[in-house]
């Protein structure tokens, strides 16, 4: 037979009341918070649970953040390129208005102060800033303002030729901007292959007109060894022969030197080349061709700046038309650059709302897991903070019991 000492028995009775106040303690915590957990050792897998889960809401969160950031910026920028091209289709209308041959000096130096003034106004829309005074246009430099005015009137560019870029999640990157350079400056000149020019030398009245390329494969081909650098020469009687750089006769796809006589009107075409030209050509006068590169490029400032002059110079008819042609060429592609980050920007903006989608599914998702991890089921926990509180009540009423129990209560009684 085992002897229990009355202490022991009170111990045991003590840690067991302790036991299921703890537990009842909990419970109520549990209750009054909603939470199921309150320590890690209250669900050890869930606690993990919780944690992770918890990690992947802020980075949702985060990244939500910064979509509506990027998109915000993106949206401006999309605003303020449709301005541009706006400006540029009026800088177009005006261009095309001056070389109808009515207009007087007088009229062309008005058309040169519109000119000025939506120089002006383009460089301001270049210095476009977010709602944090971030610039749109000046790449990764985006304190600084990327376009200046110099005293001449030429524009220059302090950014750089970088993106800036926003975090959208794990390995994820969206441009929230574009380089000055990529988008006004550094645009291809001509036709966006070539440009075909009249020298202000020439005597004749032969102006320039519409020039493209023909033949994609035989222009390839042409500029294999580098760029084209061609002149046409005319002589007595509208003919002509074709020479390159160092003054050698350029071949036909035969073998043959490419020679003709030209008509006003007519096109001459080489090498993949087609350059319309209208007008009478004086003996000895030329057409330069050079093919596009790096070094054959003109910014969209330069562009109307080199209309301002023509306008204001008050010289020849063929002179200005020349002029104005190429410079109207050279505005097509500043229009086209224009016009192709205005898609690239809305590509970014649409994936932007498609991120922002999928992160606002997946936060609903997470939010439920952890939710079901986290909190308590209520009903579950008035249950057993019912059985709790019975138990210890229970425990309290045997230990008043055995507490009585005694030799001396039983001579007393």
């Amino acid at each position: 037979m085992m002897r229990i000492s009355t202490s022991w028995q009170y111990q045991q009775s003590l840690n067991t009341m302790l036991s299921q106040q703890s537990e009842l303690a909990s419970t109520q915590n549990q209750i009054s918070t909603g939470n199921a957990i309150s320590v890690a050792s209250d669900n050890p897998v869930g606690a993990a649970q919780s944690v992770g889960l918890s990690h992947i809401l802020a980075e949702n969160t985060e990244n939500t953040a910064n979509i509506s950031s990027a998109n915000t910026r993106l949206s401006t920028e999309s605003s303020t390129l449709g301005s541009v091209g706006n400006l540029l289709d009026s800088v177009n209308d005006l261009a095309l208005g001056s070389i109808n041959g009515a207009m007087s000096q007088t009229d062309l130096n008005n058309m040169a102060a519109q000119l000025e003034q939506m120089r002006d106004s383009l460089v301001q829309m270049a210095n476009t800033t977010d709602a944090n005074g971030m610039a749109l246009f000046a790449g990764t430099s985006t304190t600084t303002t990327p376009f200046t005015v110099n005293a001449d009137g030429s524009v220059s560019y302090a950014g750089n030729d970088q993106q800036s870029t926003t975090s959208i999640g794990a390995g994820l990157q969206v441009a929230n901007s574009d380089s000055g350079s990529a988008v006004f400056m550094n645009l291809a000149a001509g036709n966006g292959s070539f440009v075909a020019s009249a020298p202000a030398g020439n005597t004749g009245t032969l102006v320039v007109g519409a020039n493209s390329v023909t033949d994609s494969a035989a222009f390839s081909v042409a500029n294999a060894s580098g760029s084209v650098n061609d002149t046409i020469t005319f002589g007595a009687g509208g003919t002509y022969a074709v020479t390159d750089a160092s003054g050698n006769p350029v071949d036909d796809a035969s073998g043959n030197p490419i020679t003709g006589t030209y008509q006003d009107g007519d096109s001459i075409s080489f090498n993949g080349m087609s350059v319309t030209m209208s007008g009478t050509p004086a003996a000895g006068d030329t057409v330069n061709i050079q093919g596009d590169s790096s070094a054959n490029t003109q910014d969209v400032f330069t562009t109307l700046n080199n209309m301002i002059t023509a306008l204001q110079s008050g010289s020849s008819s063929t002179t200005f038309d020349n002029t104005m042609n190429r410079q109207l060429e050279a505005l097509n592609q500043a229009m086209n650059s224009i016009s192709s980050t205005e898609v690239a920007v809305g590509g970014r903006i649409n994936t932007l709302q498609q991120q922002s989608s999928s992160y606002a599914d997946l936060g609903v998702t997470y939010q439920s897991a952890l939710s079901d991890v986290q909190n308590v089921d209520m009903a579950t926990a008035i249950s057993n903070l019912s059985l709790q509180s019975t138990a210890l009540q229970a425990s309290q009423q045997v230990f008043a019991k055995v507490q009585a129990l005694s030799l001396f209560n039983y001579i007393q009684g």
